[in-house]
């Protein structure tokens, strides 16, 4: 590998390392005072037991050949350890060092952004021990279905969606933002309601500052995924950049419309959406179609955050409706107004494209969203049953800030 790409590509690792502690506060912001480190912990947690699982099996379920060729699970053995990549890989290939280092942060961004199903609900315990049979049965599978290539000369086996259904996905509209939005819905159905009544954010300005830095690491994460210092690092660079803008706008736009006036939390979920939705479609829009991309996905996310009123369900953060709609309104795009024109080369139906891409799409959603939900709401459900996962009334009414932590983010002064 050059060390011009390596350069950026270490760089944009450091990008996405800043996700972490921007979605806490992100998260945090958005909750009471008193749930607010329970949260953070949920966060940050996310990233250490995501790094362990990695090495000792989940590089191999993610980027090993398919266990009999089927495309469904890389052998968990064949990377055990991260045996065999200690040596120098200058190729740059999926499995040298640092691609293994910036799969451990999607990783632990997916199953970070499911802990928002769990906001001020579910004992820590039971989350470490959920959040590490999720990665395994949840996301290390669907992970190997998008991001491993097959390699014919080698017989190397890749995923079922990138190498049989084709499905165009840049980088990790379905395997992040399609299965943790879906994920925290499970999760948020296993846990019920919210017994308390729904806690304003009690602090916008750190909403902000959350989104703000996410917006950062989103271009280290769309940016690395372009392989090296190259066109197409700058390219998705700009439709990130335009994408999160115009996300923005969509949203204000129809929270205007919806409700009367536009606030700063719509400003910063807009802001959210368009980045969700820019993900799958970075590389596949020309800059006119990165604007469409993110005031679809602003405008259809503001509509989809009331769903959860009028069907009853508790997803307290959004994360359905910012990550779970936004990244199928993004992986949509594609198939639309996808440009010739752009890296990827792929020509939307809009333009004259071939249909087959609309089916290729929709398997990936469909397949997706089903697997992600049916597994994650199973998991949540056995382990509920064999020790109840969620706090007491007690607990929750106090806050799980001193009832699980013996912390306060703030003095009683405040």
């Amino acid at each position: 590998m050059p060390e011009s790409d390596l350069a950026w590509l270490l760089a944009a690792f450091a990008l996405v390392t800043i996700m972490f502690p921007g979605l806490a506060f992100y998260y945090g912001g958005l909750l009471g005072k008193n749930n607010v480190l329970n949260m953070i912990m949920m966060v940050l947690s996310s990233l250490a037991i995501a790094a362990i699982l990695y090495v000792l099996y989940g590089h191999g379920m993610v980027s090993g050949s398919s266990i009999a060729g089927l495309g469904l699970v890389g052998n968990p053995l064949e990377f055990i350890g991260l045996n065999g990549l200690e040596v120098d890989d200058t190729s740059g290939g999926a499995q040298s060092i640092y691609w293994v280092a910036f799969f451990i942060l999607f990783a632990a961004i997916t199953i970070a952004i499911v802990a928002s199903g769990a906001a001020g609900r579910m004992k820590f315990g039971a989350w470490i021990v959920f959040s590490a049979i999720w990665l395994t049965l949840v996301y290390f599978p669907i992970a190997h279905w998008v991001f491993t290539f097959s390699n014919e000369e080698t017989g190397y086996v890749g995923g079922w969606l990138r190498n049989v259904v084709e499905l165009h996905d840049f980088a990790g509209g379905t395997a992040v933002h399609m299965t943790a939005g879906v994920g925290a819905l499970a999760l948020a159905l296993v846990l019920g309601k919210s017994r308390t009544p729904q806690a304003k954010p009690h602090n916008l300005p750190m909403v902000i500052l959350g989104a703000g830095l996410l917006w950062v690491g989103w271009f280290g994460f769309n940016g690395g995924s372009a392989a090296g210092s190259n066109f197409l690092a700058q390219y998705v660079i700009m439709t990130t950049l335009l994408a999160g803008c115009a996300g923005t706008v969509g949203y204000l736009i129809v929270e205007k419309i919806r409700d009367g006036q536009p606030t700063t939390l719509g400003l910063a979920t807009g802001t959210i959406a368009g980045l969700v939705g820019i993900t799958p479609s970075a590389d596949a829009v020309n800059p006119l179609g990165a604007l469409v991309v993110g005031l679809a996905s602003g405008a259809v996310v503001c509509w989809a955050i009331t769903w959860k009123q009028k069907l009853g369900f508790d997803d307290t953060l959004d994360a359905f409706a910012v990550h779970g709609i936004g990244g199928i309104v993004g992986t949509l795009c594609v198939v639309l107004i996808g440009s010739a024109t752009a890296p990827a080369g792929v020509t939307g139906v809009l333009f004259g494209g071939d249909w087959s891409i609309l089916w290729r799409e929709l398997t990936a959603i469909a397949a997706t969203c089903l697997y992600a939900f049916v597994v994650t709401y199973l998991i949540a459900w056995v382990m509920n049953k064999i020790s109840r996962i969620r706090v007491d009334e007690e607990t929750e009414y106090r806050g799980l800030d001193l009832s699980l932590h013996s912390e306060s983010a703030y003095t009683d002064s405040e």
